[in-house]
């Protein structure tokens, strides 16, 4: 029977990416996948968002659970 692994999620910079990958224990010639965020991407929708949370009256930590459930709902086995 095949051993079934999930996927992992790996975040950290581009100028870090070799070190992080060493760091875990992966192999220099191992098949990885990387995703390329669009520049201030993540700034710009928290500008957009932040006035709204504040608004409805919600903390850094309901939005930090929120965010962990979702996570937990879509990928099980990363949450």
């Amino acid at each position: 029977m095949t051993k079934v692994t999930e996927p992992r999620l790996i975040e950290t910079t581009a100028g870090q990416v070799a070190a992080e990958l060493s760091r875990r224990g992966i192999a220099p010639d191992r098949h990885v996948t990387i995703t390329i965020e669009p520049d201030d991407w993540l700034a710009d929708v928290r500008r957009y968002a932040r006035p709204k949370v504040i608004e409805a009256g919600w903390s850094d930590a309901d939005i930090d659970r929120l965010i962990k459930q979702a996570q937990t709902e879509v990928e099980p086995g990363l949450g």
